[in-house]
This record gives C-alpha cells, sequence and structure tokens, in this order.
C-alpha cells in the first residue's frame, strides 16, 4: 500500500472515531442530562429583553410588572416543537383557572425574525391561546434575549419552497416577578404537569 493510501485510510479512521464520540455524547445527554443542566445554570438564566410584541408595540421584562412570565423560544414555521409546547401551555392555562392565569404572561419569542412578523405572530399564537403573547425584534435583539435566556438557535438550509428551517432548544422558563428563574419544563411536558408546578409559585407571590 503507498504512503498517500495509508494516510487516506488513517484519517478516515481518526474521522469515524470522533464522530463515534460525538454521536455518543449526543446519545448520553437525552433529555434528563439536558435538564440537569439547565436546572444548574438556573442562577444564570433570564434577564431583562428589548423587543417587539404581536400588537407592534415595543416590550420590556418591565411591561409586566408584577407577573411570572413563562417563556418559550421559537419560531411559526415550526413543524412540531413548538405547536406541541404552545399547546400544552394553552392547557397549563386553562387547568390553573382565570385567576391563577391572570397572574402569568406567557410569550413566545420568536428566533426567525426574518419571516416572524408582528402580523405573523399574532395570528400563531391565536391559533392556540389568545393569552399567550408574541415577540420579535430584530436580529440583534433576538440574539441578546436568546443570550440571557440561554437558548441555543440556528438557522439551517434545507429544500424546498421555505428555504431554510431554525435549530432551536426547548425548554419553557417559568420567570418569577423579581426576574430569577423558578422552573422550566421541556416541550414535552403535560399541561396539567405545568400547571401543578407553576401554581405552587403562583401561591407563594
Amino acid at each position: 500500500m503507498s504512503p498517500p493510501a495509508r494516510r487516506a485510510i488513517l484519517i478516515l479512521a481518526v474521522g469515524l472515531v470522533l464522530l463515534a464520540a460525538v454521536l455518543g455524547t449526543l446519545w448520553v445527554m437525552r433529555p434528563a442530562q439536558m435538564n440537569r443542566l439547565v436546572e444548574q445554570a438556573g442562577p444564570q438564566i433570564g434577564g431583562d429583553f428589548a423587543l417587539v410584541d404581536h400588537d407592534g408595540r415595543r416590550v420590556t421584562q418591565a411591561s409586566y410588572p408584577g407577573r411570572h412570565l413563562l417563556v418559550f423560544f421559537g419560531f411559526t414555521n415550526c413543524p412540531d416543537v413548538c405547536p406541541l409546547a404552545l399547546g400544552e401551555v394553552s392547557v397549563a392555562l386553562d387547568a390553573l383557572g382565570p385567576a391563577a392565569a391572570a397572574k402569568l404572561q406567557p410569550l413566545f419569542v420568536s428566533v426567525d425574525p426574518e419571516r416572524d412578523t408582528p402580523a405573523v405572530l399574532k395570528d400563531y399564537v391565536s391559533a392556540f391561546d389568545p393569552r399567550i403573547t408574541g415577540l420579535t425584534g430584530t436580529p440583534e435583539e433576538i440574539a441578546a434575549a436568546a443570550r440571557a435566556y440561554r437558548v441555543y438557535f440556528k438557522k439551517v438550509p434545507v429544500e424546498g419552497a421555505l428555504g431554510y428551517t431554525m435549530d432551536h432548544s426547548a425548554f419553557v422558563y417559568l420567570m418569577g416577578p423579581d426576574g430569577r428563574l423558578e422552573a422550566f419544563f421541556t416541550h414535552e411536558t403535560k399541561g396539567d404537569q405545568m400547571a401543578k408546578k407553576i401554581q405552587g409559585f403562583l401561591g407563594a407571590s
């Protein structure tokens, strides 16, 4: 075997080992492990933001005084995770009842400001629950809010009419009126379970 061929085989072998290591890491870091990572970062999650709501008004965290925030980052062309999460948020609001739900403001922050205008967001969140407010902004404003909440997102090119999709983390954060993280949920958390957890914090407020 010639030296170039041996080098090519060696490079391929090293590449396969690295790929196996990456896939192994992704397999190990299943939801339970990811949850622990978020829990450990709790004190560092959250912060003020400057965005635009689905009615075109400039808003910050101070726009919701005295209320708990239920914050989720996603986008309107999301095929599965976002609809599932928003559907369970709506179930949670119903399970809480009008009085408790009034202490809570659900926020859906778009990570796709290029397509998710206020009007698009309003139609989208209204289809799930009129109590959910959609937020967007400039790419810089979205990036700043995502950094505050330790949210990952990335534009990914795809074939077809859409041209791209968005990869993003999928945690729902419950923030207290003081801006501190109180609890978090995955997009698969059932609405009644979410409501039971939230009620414990609403009762203390």
